[in-house]
């Protein structure tokens, strides 16, 4: 992702560069019945290639706790929606949380329409039936009851065109370890994203973002955040659970453009206690005076060493407090996110990141898991003090 002071000018040839590899993205993680399955997808009906094909699950989370999930739609009414131009700023969010077992059922990755609309943004619908990736199975359980105590409280934000459920993994495994996890799809910034009334908001900033830079994006989202935590931990909250929330100790993560809004967030909202950017250029820089201390994790894919993205280079030396800069040998963008685990299971490698999916997924929850270990709670986490033998693929970088 381009950044910095030619981002305007260079966001056209980015958002080719992004669809390009999301198109690639999704040939890999779904499988191709042509003309036959997706006639029978385009009418709503299985086909015989679909209703044989294997479930799709994600990894198991490795904690000792039941994951719960509840989903809100929240409205700031103080604010104008900057992508459609009119209206109130809406977000959907998945809240995941520490549960107690046998409470609660199952729960969708997509609605038809959202992982519809996705293959229709990449030019699948016709070959790719819309259950394949809507179905995906994971561990979350709607209406759970929560586990009593006060638990951190981490906020996700995922890639620009994508849905929060892509960070499904991370989330799940998080909440399973004593975590409240609330991933955030921000309105008009996905190819789809269902809303209450039967609604399904599309990618209005796609476009406009060409003329306004990323910048515009990560720093709506920072606001966004703040919102979010107002209607979690003020006063009147808006989820029912909000009373296992810990107040004072929240941190935020996010992938690609959601990473990149974990600092212009951080920048405005001392709330936030701790950072992760996975894999984003940094749209907004870091103040010139810090962020007040506060710890920050860079985690990338092979090729953000130094060097390896401008923004990266020129924001390090501005994290002025706790921070480390790794990266994942053998892997790419997408790394991060649920993708690499779904096309693993369907035999599908994508040879420009060839880090198998399951490992990708546990590291990226090692290494976020990690961070927030020692800086929401405390613990003692050596895994991020240098490199460990069991883990070959992992750099740490010093510049």
């Amino acid at each position: 992702m381009t950044t910095g002071p030619a981002a305007v000018h260079n966001v056209p040839s980015m958002t080719r560069r992004r669809t390009a590899a999301a198109a690639a993205l999704l040939a890999l993680i779904l499988p191709l019945p042509l003309a036959a399955a997706g006639t029978a997808a385009a009418a709503g009906t299985p086909s015989a290639t679909e209703r044989s094909r294997p479930a799709v699950e994600l990894p198991r989370p490795t904690g000792p706790f039941a994951v719960g999930r509840e989903d809100l739609h929240l409205v700031d009414r103080s604010r104008t929606d900057p992508w459609a131009g009119s209206g109130p700023r809406e977000l959907m969010v998945t809240m995941r949380y520490p549960a107690r077992r046998d409470t609660g059922g199952t729960a969708r990755y997509l609605t038809r329409e959202e992982a519809r609309l996705l293959l229709v943004d990449k030019g699948l619908d016709q070959a790719v039936p819309v259950e394949t990736l809507a179905g995906t199975a994971s561990a979350s359980r709607t209406g759970a009851r929560p586990l009593a105590g006060r638990h951190p409280l981490v906020v996700l934000s995922p890639g620009f065109t994508v849905h929060r459920a892509t960070l499904t993994a991370l989330a799940e495994d998080l909440a399973s370890r004593g975590y409240v996890v609330a991933a955030v799809d921000h309105a008009y910034e996905s190819v789809g994203t269902a809303f209450p009334g039967g609604r399904v908001l599309t990618c209005l900033a796609c476009d406009k973002a060409q003329q306004t830079g990323m910048q515009a994006v990560s720093d709506n989202r920072a606001r966004d955040v703040s919102f979010l935590l107002d209607r979690l931990t003020g006063p009147h909250p808006a989820w029912r659970h909000a009373g296992i929330v810990d107040r004072g100790r929240i941190a935020m993560a996010g992938h690609s453009i959601g990473g990149a809004s974990a600092i212009a967030a951080m920048a405005t909202d001392p709330r936030i206690r701790a950072g992760v950017n996975m894999d984003g250029g940094n749209a907004t820089p870091v103040p010139a005076a810090g962020l007040g201390g506060r710890p920050f994790l860079l985690l990338g894919a092979q090729g953000r060493g130094p060097g390896g993205n401008a923004s990266w280079d020129r924001d390090w030396p501005q994290l002025d407090g706790w921070k480390r800069w790794i990266t994942f040998d053998g892997s790419g963008h997408f790394t991060f996110s649920d993708f690499p685990s779904i096309g693993q299971q369907l035999g599908l490698d994508d040879p420009e990141a060839p880090l198998p999916g399951d490992r990708s997924v546990e590291l990226t929850r090692r290494y976020v898991g990690a961070f927030l270990d020692r800086h929401l709670r405390g613990e003692p986490r050596p895994v991020l003090d240098g490199p460990s033998a069991d883990a070959p693929e992992v750099r740490f970088h010093a510049p």
